[in-house]
């Protein structure tokens, strides 16, 4: 597969890679017409220092947006909260016409495509990493990389060829994997996660708590 020098971290519209996501992708062409149903780009300037890390995007979120937790109830409760701690400004909206702008941050998913009932499978996972690995390389100037949720968190492991045992996943947990980069964990801002208590709002506050003194 031939890539644009300039544009390599973004995944092409010719990308077949992974046949069950561009059968679903197919399907959603069909379905939806109108939708993105293509691989999202990431949002955020490349010269961020900071890099938040998803997992896919969703169905009716970016795959119908086009931009990174845009249109879903992940987006609500991310958006609002990069506002209220000073990473981003204007306003967001779910359809992405809005006047949303990211401060010092970037936003990219482990996989760019969407996969059914929003879970890809390692496969998948695998084959969407350079994209990521490419991404990652030319962001000079970052300094912390969120990751919503364990894959997330695996996948950048897995980049960097770091021991798991010696970088385990737990919330709000901070790794130095060199000394000018840190990664830093939350659970995923799911609806279920945020449904079932697993996550709470004052729990990704702490995040993004430990994010500003992480940057600094």
């Amino acid at each position: 597969m031939h890539l644009n020098p300039k544009l390599d971290y973004v995944a092409p519209v010719s990308c077949s890679n992974c046949p069950r996501l561009v059968a679903f992708l197919d399907k959603s062409r069909q379905d939806n017409p109108n939708w993105h149903n293509a691989p999202v780009p990431s949002f955020g300037s490349i010269n961020a220092e900071i890099l938040i890390l998803g997992l896919a995007p969703g169905l009716r979120g970016a795959n119908r947006t086009g931009r990174p937790f845009t249109g879903d109830f992940a987006g609500d409760t991310l958006y609002q909260t990069l506002i209220s701690h000073g990473f981003a400004s204007g306003n967001y909206d779910p359809n992405g016409n809005d006047t949303l702008s990211l401060i010092n941050v970037r936003i990219a998913n482990a996989v760019r495509c969407v996969p059914p009932q929003n879970k890809p499978i390692g496969l998948e996972i695998n084959n969407c990493r350079p994209f990521l690995s490419t991404e990652l390389e030319r962001m000079h100037q970052l300094k912390v990389i969120l990751c919503l949720g364990r894959i997330a968190h695996d996948t950048l492991i897995r980049h960097f060829k770091l021991p798991a045992k010696d970088h385990l996943f737990s919330h709000c947990k901070s790794h130095k994997i060199k000394p000018d980069l840190s990664l830093l964990n939350s659970y995923h801002c799911s609806r279920y996660n945020v449904n079932t208590g697993r996550l709470t709002q004052p729990m990704f506050d702490d995040v993004f708590i430990k994010l500003t003194h992480l940057i600094k």
